[in-house]
C-alpha cells in the first residue's frame, strides 16, 4: 500500500467513525435549548435571548460565566462517557468483537457532544443543518477540526484559529463552508483527518486490551476514558475560549439562520434556577 492510500485509508476510517457517531441518538446538540439551559443559572432572560439570536458574547456574557459553564458540561460529558464505558467492560473477551465498535462510537459522541456544547458557549453558529440526518461537507470539517484540537493537533488548532477569524471579521450566523469544503481550510482538515483515523486505532486497541478481563477490565475501561476524555474536553474548551469570537461584537449578520430540533436537550446538565442578572462572578 502507497503513502497516499495509507493517508486516504486513515481518513476515510475516521470519516466513517465520525459519522456513524453523529447519527446516534442525542448526539446532536440544539443551540437554543443548550445555551438556555446552560446560561439560565448565571443570566437574566434578556441576556440569554440575545446569546441565542446573537452570541453569548454579543449578549456581554463575561467569559468567566462561560468558562463556568463549560466546566459544568465537561464534567457532565465526562461522567457519562466514563460510565457508558465501564458498563462496556463488564461482558469481558467473550463479548469484544461487540462492545468495542459500540464504545468507540459512544465515546466519540461525546466528544461530538462536547465540541457542539463548547462551541455554542464560546459564539460558534449552529453546526448541523436543518432537520437532515446527513452530516454535510462543512459540518464534518469543522467537527473533524475541533476533535483534531481534542487530540492536540497544531494544525487542528491553526484551522479552527482561522474558521473562527472568518466568522468573527464577516460576523455571521454559518460556517464558511466553500472554505472548509474547497478552500484553504480544506487541506487541513484532511491533514487532521489522516491523523485521527491513524489515532482512532491505537485507542481501539488499548480498549480492547482494557476490556480483557469482565469486572476488571470495566473499572480499567471507565478509568481510562474518563483519564483521556476530561484533558481533551478541556483542551478544546481553552482553544474556543481564547479565541476573536469571544470578544463582544455588535452587528451580526442574519444570513442562513440554521435551527435544530432535537429532544435530546430535555434533562440536559446544566438546568438551575434564573440568575438575576448576567455578571462577572465574585
Amino acid at each position: 500500500m502507497t503513502t497516499s492510500e495509507v493517508v486516504e485509508d486513515s481518513e476515510s476510517r475516521f470519516s466513517a467513525l465520525l459519522a456513524g457517531a453523529a447519527s446516534l441518538p442525542g448526539v446532536r446538540i440544539s443551540r437554543a435549548v443548550y445555551l438556555k439551559s446552560a446560561l439560565t443559572r448565571y443570566c437574566s432572560e434578556d441576556d440569554i435571548r440575545k446569546a441565542i439570536d446573537e452570541t453569548p458574547a454579543a449578549a456581554g456574557i463575561p467569559l468567566e460565566v462561560l468558562d463556568r459553564a463549560a466546566n459544568e458540561s465537561i464534567r457532565y460529558e465526562a461522567a457519562k462517557v466514563s460510565a457508558l464505558s465501564a458498563a462496556a467492560g463488564i461482558p469481558g473477551l467473550m463479548f469484544l468483537p461487540a462492545t468495542v465498535p459500540a464504545d468507540m462510537a459512544q465515546y466519540f459522541g461525546h466528544m461530538l457532544r462536547i465540541a457542539q456544547k463548547l462551541a455554542y458557549l464560546y459564539s460558534w453558529p449552529d453546526l448541523f443543518s436543518g432537520d437532515s440526518d446527513d452530516l454535510d461537507d462543512a459540518t464534518k470539517g469543522m467537527l473533524t477540526l475541533f476533535v483534531g484540537v481534542m487530540f492536540g493537533t497544531q494544525s487542528a488548532n491553526a484551522g479552527v484559529g482561522k474558521v473562527a477569524g472568518m466568522l468573527s471579521k464577516q460576523a455571521v450566523k454559518k460556517l464558511p463552508k466553500q472554505a472548509l469544503t474547497k478552500g484553504f481550510i480544506y487541506p487541513i482538515v484532511k491533514k487532521v483527518a489522516s491523523y485521527l483515523g491513524v489515532e482512532m486505532t491505537k485507542q481501539t486497541f488499548a480498549k480492547t486490551v482494557s476490556k480483557a478481563i469482565p469486572i476488571v477490565g470495566a473499572v480499567v475501561s471507565g478509568g481510562l476514558a474518563l483519564a483521556t476524555y476530561l484533558p481533551m474536553a478541556k483542551r478544546l474548551k481553552n482553544h474556543l475560549s481564547s479565541l476573536e469570537l469571544t470578544k463582544p461584537k455588535d452587528g451580526i449578520v442574519d444570513a442562513e439562520v440554521v435551527v435544530v430540533n432535537v429532544e435530546f436537550a430535555a434533562g440536559d446538565d446544566t438546568k438551575q434556577q434564573p440568575g438575576p442578572e448576567c455578571a462577572p462572578l465574585n
